[in-house]
């Protein structure tokens, strides 16, 4: 390995978008309640969301450290997915709706395979998610929902899956402006 190549790498100009900040973690895990226990009561995490058998298989958990409605999702590990062994995706924040859908375009441009782009359930967020060279699970995502001075998050039946950007843009959830800033996001 060349560590000067390396240190001479630099963001290219032009990027359309720009990560503001590495978003969540989400992790492989053995036993999701477990595991929910120790990033509550060791580390002080509090729980968003949780859910059942009949969504994901073994179930998922997701908690916060700040008003994101996740820093650290929990995924049941299993053969394919060894706990432990690998996370289950990285995310990366973005300040606007118009960057996510400028990446899911600049990805395409770089051929580099969509594995989803629109908007999951819990959090709401909008997101475009790939994988990295070595099939690390990659998101960047814009307007994960924030939790109030109540604690509570957004109720399961306000959350609106969503196949696509188009989608999602076109069915907002509760409280989010989807209205695009560029005349012509794909640039």
């Amino acid at each position: 390995m060349d560590i000067e190549a390396i240190r001479s790498l630099e963001r290219p100009a032009g990027l359309p978008f720009r990560i503001g900040k590495i978003g969540h973690v989400a992790l492989y895990v053995r036993d999701v309640a477990r595991s929910a226990r120790f990033y509550t009561e060791v580390l002080g995490f509090q729980v968003s969301d949780a859910y059942a058998d009949d969504m994901i298989p073994g179930g998922a958990v997701f908690l916060r450290c700040n008003t994101d409605h996740h820093g650290v999702a929990l995924f049941r590990a299993d053969e394919a997915q060894l706990a432990g062994a690998g996370l289950h995706h990285m995310a990366f924040e973005v300040g606007t709706l118009d960057e996510v859908v400028r990446a899911r375009e600049h990805l395409r441009r770089q051929q580099v395979p969509i594995d989803f782009d629109g908007r999951r359930r819990a959090g709401c967020q909008i997101a475009v998610e790939f994988r990295d060279p070595d099939g690390h699970r990659l998101e960047i995502y814009w307007d994960i929902d924030q939790i109030g001075d109540d604690g509570r998050a957004r109720p399961a039946a306000e959350w609106k899956g969503a196949g696509s950007l188009e989608q999602a843009i076109a069915d907002p959830v509760r409280g989010q402006d989807t209205t695009l800033r560029d005349r012509d996001p794909a640039t």
